[in-house]
């Protein structure tokens, strides 16, 4: 059947609901070339004022799922189960979970991205050790999943091609914003990679896309209704990221932090929030009688994963990081409670610091970030180091303290803080 691309505007645009079979030739014209970019445009707006209902937002998200392959696991022996986080700033959740729930009975197929802006990519961050491949065929994924029960790698173009074709249209129009185009981009990715189980992270803060935790509970709600109405077993999670995860912030540190979480230690807030989501993702699974993750990054059975999967694809999991050739401390200019420490403004230094990159093709320094030597709550003296910056030029510090101008807070008391896991969403 098809159609007019006005006619389709004009629907969205007056207000009105898309048709299953309006939507199912949209997409598959825009694939095919025969709707204009201007023409998607249009509609990408019209969606970003007017909204969908939850019937189109599934629709979309099926017929973008559809626009290419679908990954099956079913010949794995364990049931799969999967995460997919928003985005934030030390955000490395990804390193230590796939093990830890592969160590715990479940198999992870972890399709992962790059960092683009102040957000970082848990490519980035596995791609600064020697030797770790992110590009792997599917037959190459699979025998890693079989062998060691996580696979973190990059998507191949065969997985919802219209998404990829129409997410770079939403980046120059204004229309990024859009939650049923943010939730169906998301969703049909992480279906079309053939997961039985899946676990949101939504991230609500200043370093999350979603800054307010109303949207970010749109969003988490609107993705947890398209997997559910895709058969996949779907559970959200929002948490807080108005303050860095852990105490890294960059790609080789952040490894060098995972690591060690998966010898039993770490930052707090790491281990909590890896615990909460490994547990969420073996229920999704049906592994309710499965080991505790917790126990699992105690007893060294995670680590034994991490090193399995690492040097699966080619990594070796004893070679040293890169180090940075420069760094520059951070100092606290008076006494008492560091009260706020800005996730945003992290990010962004760490960013300038050569950590993140402005477009898809730029490069990373894979040792360039920042180490937090204080988070909100800890006492500090004048003069102590608050964190250290790292990068290999360092022109890049004047715009990396720019950055961070506003970023830090020190009075008498911390401010009131969220907790880590603001709410479950099912």
């Amino acid at each position: 059947m098809s159609f007019d691309a006005v006619d389709v505007i004009r629907t969205k645009r007056d207000r009105r609901e898309l048709s299953d079979a309006q939507i199912d030739w949209t997409i598959g014209a825009y694939t095919e070339g025969v709707i204009a970019e201007e023409q998607m445009s249009a509609l990408a707006m019209a969606i970003l004022l007017n909204g969908m209902t939850r019937r189109e937002v599934a629709r979309w998200t099926d017929a973008m799922l559809r626009s290419g392959e679908r990954m099956d696991w079913s010949g794995l022996s364990r049931p799969t189960t999967d995460k997919h986080s928003t985005g934030g700033v030390g955000d490395k959740i990804t390193l230590p979970l796939a093990p830890t729930v592969a160590a715990c009975g479940a198999a992870v197929p972890q399709l992962s991205g790059r960092g683009l802006g102040h957000t970082g990519g848990t490519l980035d961050k596995l791609e600064s050790i020697p030797g770790w491949r992110a590009s792997l065929s599917n037959e190459e994924m699979l025998a890693v999943l079989d062998r060691t029960g996580a696979v973190v790698c990059a998507a191949g173009s065969g997985l919802a091609p219209a998404d990829r074709k129409l997410y770079a249209l939403r980046d120059v129009t204004g229309t990024v914003e859009s939650i049923p185009l943010i939730a169906s981009s998301i969703m049909s990715k992480k279906i079309a990679e053939g997961t039985g189980a899946l676990v949101l992270d939504v991230k609500a803060g200043s370093g999350a896309f979603m800054k307010s935790v109303v949207h970010a509970r749109e969003l988490a709600r609107t993705m947890v209704d398209i997997g559910t109405d895709h058969g996949v077993r779907t559970v959200a999670l929002l948490t807080a990221m108005d303050t860095p995860l852990g105490r890294t912030v960059g790609n080789a540190l952040e490894v060098d932090e995972s690591v060690e979480v998966l010898a039993g230690g770490g930052p707090e807030d790491v281990v909590e929030l890896t615990v909460a989501l490994a547990r969420e993702m073996l229920a999704a699974a049906g592994l309710t009688d499965a080991k505790d993750p917790a126990d699992a990054l105690r007893d060294g059975s995670a680590m034994d994963v991490w090193r399995t999967m690492i040097s699966a694809q080619g990594g070796d999991p004893d070679a040293p990081l890169p180090v940075a050739k420069e760094t520059h401390e951070v100092l606290a200019a008076e006494s008492g409670v560091l009260s706020r420490l800005d996730a945003y403004g992290v990010g962004v230094a760490a960013w300038r610091l050569g950590a993140g990159r402005a477009r898809k093709e730029d490069p990373v320094a894979h040792a360039a970030g920042i180490v937090l030597h204080a988070k909100p709550g800890d006492l500090v003296r004048a003069g102590q180091p608050l964190m250290t910056l790292h990068a290999d030029d360092p022109e890049r510090f004047e715009r990396a303290l720019a950055a961070l101008d506003g970023a830090v807070e020190i009075g008498e008391r911390e401010d009131a803080r969220r907790p880590l896991i603001l709410e479950r969403i099912a």
